[in-house]
C-alpha cells in the first residue's frame, strides 16, 4: 500500500533557523520602533518643563490674537489666508490652535506636542526605510541616529519650529505610501501621496523637493528606474518576498511626478509672495548673488561638519560674507567636488541617492534666495541629515560584509555612538530650559551676533533689569545699526528717560530700515504717544492711523488715535475709534474711553451705559478713571 503524505506535513512550520528575515523580522520591527519612540521622547522629556522663547514663539502662540484663543470660524479663515511669519502655512497655524485649545498657554504641552511629534517622525522614517529596503538594523540605526542627533534639537525644543516637525511627518508618510502606489501603481494611490505632500506643503514650503526625493527614491531602493542593480542589491536592498515593484523609464517616472512639480510650483509662489509681503527675502542689491553663493558652498561644507562633530551649535549663525575667505570658499567647494566624485566612482546606489539627497534637500534653505539674517540653520539640517544618516548606515554595513566580519563587532561602536549622542543631545537640550541660557550660549559659540545680544537684553528686560538689558541693545546696534530690536528699545530707554528727542529719532531709523509690520506699528504707536505728549496731536494722529494701517487690530493704535481725535474735538472720529477698540478689547479702559468721547458729544445715555459697563469689567474703576483722566488731560 502507497505511502502518503497529509496536509499538516506539507505546510508544517519551517525551522527557524530556515526561516527568511521576513518571515522573523515584523514582529522585532515593531519592538525596535516602539523603542525608537520610547528613547525619543525620554530623550525629550525635559523639554515639558521648558518656557515659550523670546524668539518667534510669541509671533506664533503667546502674542498672536489668532493663534492663542483657540478655534474659531475667524481663525481658521484667517490661518488660511494669512501671510504672517513671512509664510502660507495653515496646517501649522491650526496646530497652534489646536494646542491652545487643550493647554492654553501653559508651554507644557506645546513643548510635549513637539517631542512626540519628533518621535513619530522617527518611528516613520524606521518603518519607510525599513518596508523599502528589507534591512531591519541598518534602517533602525538610520532611525536611531536621526532621533538622538543634537542637530534636532533645535526643531524639537522650539515650539515655533512646529511647522519642521510637521512638515516631516506628511512627507514620510508620502514618501512610505508613494512605495505603496508603486507597487501597483493606481489614480487612487498616487492621489493619497499628493494629499499628503501637499499636507506637508502647508506645514511649510521646505518640503518641496520631495518631489525629487521620490525620483531619487525611485533609483533606490525601489528600483523602478530602469533594470534592477542585482551586483548590489545584496548591500542595497534586500530582496522582499512577494514584493514586485514594475521599472520603468526615466521619462516616464519624471512625468508621473507632474502634478507633485505643480504643486511645488504653486507653493513657490505663495511663499515668495509672502516672504516679500513682509520684507524677508534680502534684495541682491545687498548680497548679489556671487556673495550668497560661496556662502553656499561654505554652508554645506559647515552642515556637513555638524553632522560629523555636533558642536558649537547655535539657535542663530549671523549671515557674515565679508568673513568669508578666499581660502576657506574654494577648500569647501574642493572638498564638496572630492566628496561628488567618490561617490560616482563608487557606483552604489544607496551612497549617490544619500549624497543627492542631502545636497537636493538643502537648496531651499542655502541661501541662494536669502530670507532673514542666518547663515545656516540647525533646524534646516531636520530633513537633509536623514541622507546623510542612510549612507553611514549602509556604507559601515558594506565595509563589514567585505570584510566578512560579524555584525557582532558593530554593536559597541554603535551604542558609543548612540550615547555620545544622547549626552550631547541632553546638553543642548539644557540650553533651552531659559531663555538667558539660550541666548548666552549663542554669544559664547559664534561672533558678531546681533540677534543674540537682542535675545539676551529681551531675557534681562523680562527679568525687570532694564539697566542690565542695555547694554547689550547697544552692542546689537553696534553690530547691525538698522536692527529694529535693538533701537527700539534704546528708543523705550530713552523715552523713559525723558529724552523725547532721542527716542523719537530712533523710532524713526526703525521705520525707515525694516519691513517687519509688528517692529513698525510699534515705534509708530510709541512715536504718538511722544509726540501727543509733546503737543503735536497732528503728527500724533498721523502716527497712530500708520500703526493701524499696518496693524488693523491694534488695540493701543485705535486708543491712541481716538484720544488725539477726542482732544482735537472731533468727538465722533474719537467714538469710532473707541468702538474699534472695544470690539477688539472689551475691558474697563476702552469703555470709559468710549463713555468719555459719547458725554462730550452730548449722548448721556449711551455715556451712562458705557461706564456701567466698564464697572462691571473693572477690577479697580477708580484708578482706571484716574488713568483715562490723565490721558485725556490737555
Amino acid at each position: 500500500m502507497a505511502s502518503t503524505v497529509s496536509e499538516h506535513e506539507v505546510t508544517a512550520p519551517v525551522p527557524i533557523a530556515e526561516r527568511t528575515p521576513f518571515q522573523s523580522s515584523h514582529r522585532q520591527a515593531l519592538v525596535l520602533g516602539l523603542l525608537l519612540i520610547i528613547a525619543s521622547l525620554t530623550l525629550y522629556n525635559p523639554v515639558s518643563r521648558h518656557p515659550f522663547v523670546n524668539y518667534d514663539d510669541d509671533r506664533y502662540v503667546s502674542d498672536n490674537a489668532h493663534v492663542k484663543d483657540g478655534f474659531s470660524w475667524e481663525s481658521i479663515k484667517w490661518a488660511f489666508t494669512s501671510y504672517d511669519e513671512s509664510n502660507w502655512h495653515p496646517l501649522t497655524w491650526l496646530s497652534h490652535m489646536l494646542d491652545c485649545q487643550l493647554f492654553h498657554l501653559n508651554p507644557a504641552g506645546h513643548h510635549y506636542t513637539n517631542a512626540l511629534l519628533h518621535a513619530l517622525n522617527v518611528a516613520l522614517l524606521f518603518w519607510v526605510l525599513y518596508s523599502a529596503t528589507g534591512f531591519i538594523w541598518r534602517s533602525f540605526m538610520a532611525a536611531a541616529l536621526f532621533a538622538l542627533h543634537p542637530i534636532n534639537v533645535e526643531s524639537v525644543a522650539w515650539v515655533a519650529e512646529r511647522k519642521n516637525l510637521l512638515s516631516l511627518f506628511f512627507s514620510l508618510l508620502a514618501l512610505g505610501t508613494y512605495h505603496w502606489y508603486a507597487s501597483k501603481p493606481r489614480v487612487g494611490r498616487y492621489a493619497v501621496v499628493a494629499a499628503l505632500f501637499a499636507l506637508g506643503l502647508m506645514a511649510k514650503p521646505q518640503v518641496i523637493t520631495l518631489p525629487f526625493v521620490l525620483l531619487l527614491w525611485d533609483y533606490w531602493p525601489l528600483q523602478r528606474a530602469g533594470a534592477p542593480a542585482n551586483q548590489d542589491a545584496g548591500i542595497e536592498r534586500q530582496s522582499i518576498p512577494g514584493q514586485s515593484i514594475p521599472a520603468k523609464p526615466w521619462t516616464g517616472l519624471v512625468l508621473e511626478k507632474l502634478p507633485l512639480l505643480a504643486m511645488c510650483v504653486a507653493s513657490s509662489v505663495l511663499t515668495l509672495r509672502a516672504q516679500t509681503a513682509a520684507g524677508a527675502v534680502t534684495s541682491f542689491s545687498r548680497y548679489p548673488l556671487s556673495i550668497r553663493l560661496e556662502n553656499a558652498i561654505v554652508a554645506y561644507t559647515r552642515y556637513l561638519g555638524k553632522a560629523l562633530w555636533p558642536s558649537h551649535l547655535s539657535v542663530m549663525y549671523p549671515y557674515q560674507p565679508a568673513s568669508l575667505t578666499p581660502s576657506q570658499i574654494l577648500l569647501s567647494l574642493l572638498l564638496l567636488i572630492l566628496i561628488t566624485a567618490g561617490v560616482a566612482a563608487a557606483k552604489k546606489r544607496y551612497l549617490i541617492v544619500d549624497w543627492l539627497w542631502f545636497l537636493g534637500t538643502l537648496v531651499p534653505m542655502i541661501g541662494v534666495i536669502q530670507v532673514g539674517v542666518q547663515a545656516m540653520a540647525d533646524r534646516y539640517a531636520y530633513l537633509p541629515f536623514i541622507g546623510l544618516f542612510i549612507a553611514a548606515c549602509w556604507g559601515v554595513s558594506e565595509f563589514t560584509e567585505n570584510r566578512s566580519l560579524s555584525y557582532k563587532w558593530l554593536v559597541a561602536p554603535s551604542a558609543i555612538v548612540l550615547v555620545a549622542l544622547s549626552l550631547a543631545s541632553h546638553r543642548q537640550i539644557g540650553y533651552w530650559s531659559s531663555n538667558l541660557s539660550l541666548w548666552s550660549h549663542a554669544t559664547a559659540v559664534t561672533t558678531g551676533n546681533f540677534v543674540a545680544e537682542d535675545g539676551i537684553g529681551n531675557s534681562l528686560l523680562a527679568q525687570g533689569d532694564l539697566e542690565q538689558a542695555m547694554p547689550h541693545f547697544q552692542l546689537a546696534a553696534d553690530i547691525h545699526p538698522t536692527d529694529p530690536i535693538s533701537n527700539s528699545n534704546l528708543a523705550f530707554y530713552k523715552m523713559q528717560h525723558g529724552d523725547l528727542a532721542g527716542a523719537i529719532a530712533l523710532y524713526t531709523k526703525v521705520v525707515d530700515n525694516t519691513q517687519d509690520e509688528r517692529s513698525k506699528a510699534i515705534a509708530f504707536i510709541n512715536m504718538g504717544n511722544m509726540q501727543m505728549e509733546l503737543g503735536n496731536l497732528s503728527a500724533a494722529r498721523d502716527n497712530f492711523q500708520a500703526a493701524i494701517n499696518l496693524r488693523p487690530r491694534n488695540v493701543r493704535a485705535w486708543i491712541g488715535l481716538g484720544v488725539t481725535t477726542q482732544k482735537s474735538g472731533n468727538y465722533t472720529a474719537a467714538i469710532q475709534a473707541y468702538r474699534r477698540a472695544v470690539s477688539l478689547q472689551p475691558t474697563d479702559l476702552t469703555y470709559l474711553l468710549l463713555a468719555s468721547a459719547l458725554q462730550r458729544s452730548g449722548r448721556d445715555a449711551e455715556a451712562v451705559s458705557a461706564t456701567q459697563t466698564a464697572k462691571q469689567l473693572s477690577q479697580n474703576i477708580t484708578q482706571t478713571q484716574q488713568f483715562v483722566d490723565k490721558l485725556l488731560a490737555h
